[in-house]
């Protein structure tokens, strides 16, 4: 009963608007009676803090199954970004301007971002040990980096502009060897400390 409460009032916020659902609708809406409803949610607003919440904690457990199930660091990175990617491209539309705004004053949403935050600065911090991403810039500005960048991908319009944005995503976080490398190109040589190429001239 609580499950098919909290679907349908996302989807009367949907189609209607925050401020045009009632809990008479949603009653209707799942054949409950509006005494029984009202027993476990006081108003419409309880019910889409309780939807909210599970889809955040449903986000952040997919997210952290992707991580566990893959192997090598800067493999594990790479798919938690593209999981968290096609989350934000899957919510895009969804929700009006009154509902976002509703939503986002929520305490969960904080400290779901935290949660977020922490995984993928450790997942860069582990990157940065094997040699999969740069270590010149901490892991926390990489950080910020990773999630304002992957946040675009909720407007794009297909998967493919996602997984791009991943991609381009992933470049800035690697060495400039390691950019060479993956591009096929050999990296330029290293200077000397007497600051002239490593390469011995010929007589």
């Amino acid at each position: 009963m609580r499950d098919a409460t909290l679907d349908a009032a996302a989807a009367l916020v949907a189609e209607h608007g925050l401020r045009s659902v009632t809990m008479s609708q949603i009653a209707e809406s799942t054949g409950i009676g509006r005494a029984t409803l009202y027993k476990y949610f006081p108003d419409v607003e309880t019910i889409l803090l309780a939807w909210h919440e599970r889809q955040i904690s449903g986000h952040l457990e997919m997210l952290a199954e992707v991580r566990d199930r893959t192997v090598g660091a800067g493999r594990r990175l790479e798919a938690v970004l593209e999981a968290y990617a096609q989350v934000g491209h899957g919510s895009r539309g969804h929700h009006d301007a009154d509902l976002a705004a509703f939503l986002h004053r929520d305490e969960q949403v904080a400290r779901a971002e935290n949660q977020l935050r922490t995984t993928v600065r450790d997942l860069i911090a582990d990157a940065a040990t094997t040699g999969d991403v740069r270590n010149d810039v901490s892991p926390d500005e990489l950080t910020n980096y990773c999630l304002h960048a992957i946040a675009a991908a909720g407007s794009l319009s297909s998967m493919a502009a996602v997984r791009r944005l991943v991609q381009v995503t992933l470049t800035g976080l690697r060495t400039p060897l390691l950019k060479a490398s993956v591009a096929g190109r050999p990296a330029a040589p290293r200077a000397s400390a007497r600051g002239g190429s490593t390469r011995r001239g010929t007589n």
